[in-house]
């Protein structure tokens, strides 16, 4: 039997969003990376950043970016703003349906710089 080798993927670019002072703390923006709309997050005044999929997929619509960020048992979360289903902001897993999932981005702030990282599979 043949074992299938795992999908791995390197990051090759590292794309400079905005500076952190333009993300109010516990807000959301949205971002065009390449050709996908990515809503990053700053969570606290630091510098604790997520990045998820805009893309709500209950509602259908590309608005996770203006959720209400909190957390659950100690999990950060971002609650849609539409149905208000909330989304782990580390995994990307819906908290409230488990088969519902929205894809994460690393995430990085260099400099003052908040970085979304673009990635290829090898």
């Amino acid at each position: 039997m043949v074992q299938a080798l795992p999908i791995r993927q390197t990051i090759s670019t590292w794309v400079d969003i905005c500076p952190l002072s333009a993300i109010a703390p516990n807000t959301g923006v949205c971002a065009l990376v390449e050709d996908k709309q990515v809503a990053i997050f700053r969570v606290g005044q630091e510098t604790d950043v997520f990045a998820l999929g805009n893309y709500d997929p209950f509602s259908k619509a590309f608005v996770l970016s203006r959720g209400i960020l909190g957390d659950r048992n100690g999990i950060p979360k971002v609650a849609s703003p539409i149905y208000k289903q909330n989304f782990n902001l580390l995994t990307g897993e819906c908290l409230d349906d488990e088969t519902v999932s929205v894809p994460t981005f690393p995430v990085r702030v260099v400099e003052d710089k908040v970085q979304v990282a673009i990635s290829e599979v090898s």
